[in-house]
């Protein structure tokens, strides 16, 4: 896919100059897709720019670790590599100890773990690798898979935030329509209804978009998952309406909405952000705004619920108005 580079100063150290060789080597790495060592980076570097050593790309591979512009990674066959981590979001590796093959996963649940190791420790991460060692599935049956590259890769991207927001819209329709059918308020009802009709509406043009991206791969379907966020296959609602079931009032059910729109709207907003400009970024950000005015839909219908309630009734006031002596 096609990187927007970053504005090079800005990923230079406090105080450091601004070397030409340095940003030239900068340059070349960010426009890689994959890994390379420093010696396939020596050499696509010199392909462009004459004069610059290998040294210069050695310690100018470092810079871009300490700085966090680049991972370091290590397969296991006695070569370092390095991958761009500037918009890319933290992902992990599984290795062949056979082949040495590398592929790469994302995991929202790993990061999490991650990320809540390091603050009971008080820890602040600067880089986590997590490097899964076994056999592929080539080295192990024999049968030859499809080698993958940067377009192959954006498709899988995009193939995984449509399955993952497809389950979602599901599992939203299914729990509006269980909110519509036991809701006894008549305004809370029609929230509902209308909730369930926008989240049907919306299933219907990601599945079209779905079949339309296999069409441009016919493997695409059958390609190894780069996704993997817990409860992604059931969708973010199913644990609420799991909740119906067990019976709620109107109030709960808007509440448990409510849960339910948060957490998928920061989940694909949170992810969305992190990757590069592709068709799963627009597909994570176009849901995490959809999420969010349903939110802001819930939270209105939950306080002006929460006001008809706690209002009382005309009759009401008419009985403990005080009664006029004759």
């Amino acid at each position: 896919m096609d990187r927007q580079l970053p504005d090079l100063s800005a990923l230079r150290p406090a105080g450091s100059k601004r070397s030409s060789k340095r940003d030239s080597v900068l340059e070349v790495f960010l426009r890689q897709e994959g890994h390379v060592s420093a010696d396939d980076l020596f050499d696509l570097v010199r392909r462009e720019t004459a004069g610059i050593g290998r040294a210069t790309v050695y310690r100018t591979l470092q810079w871009l670790v300490g700085a966090g512009v680049a991972r370091k990674v290590d397969f296991g066959d006695g070569r370092a590599r390095f991958e761009p981590a500037y918009r890319h979001p933290r992902h992990f590796h599984l290795i062949c100890t056979r082949c040495h093959s590398s592929s790469e996963f994302l995991s929202s649940d790993v990061e999490s773990l991650l990320e809540e190791i390091a603050a009971a420790r008080q820890f602040t991460t600067t880089q986590a690798t997590v490097q899964i060692s076994g056999i592929c599935e080539q080295c192990r049956t024999g049968r030859p898979t499809p080698p993958v590259d940067g377009a192959t890769t954006e498709m899988v991207f995009a193939r995984d935030a449509l399955r993952m927001a497809i389950a979602t819209e599901r599992s939203g329709l299914d729990f509006y329509t269980r909110a519509a059918g036991l809701t006894k308020d008549p305004r809370g009802r029609s929230i509902f209804q209308k909730l369930a009709a926008e989240e049907g509406e919306h299933l219907g043009t990601l599945e079209t978009r779905y079949r339309e991206l296999l069409a441009g791969d016919p493997a695409l379907e059958s390609r190894p998952t780069f996704l993997f966020f817990k409860g992604a296959a059931s969708g973010l609602f199913a644990e609420g309406s799991k909740q119906l079931r067990q019976g709620v009032n109107d109030q709960e059910a808007l509440l448990i909405g409510i849960k339910c729109e948060r957490g998928s709207h920061k989940f694909f907003k949170k992810y969305g952000e992190r990757f590069e400009d592709s068709e799963g970024k627009q597909v994570f950000l176009e849901f995490a705004e959809e999420e969010r005015v349903h939110l802001d839909l819930l939270m209105r219908e939950y306080r002006a619920l929460r006001q008809r309630q706690t209002k009382p009734s005309p009759r009401g006031r008419a009985a403990r108005r005080p009664r006029t002596r004759s």
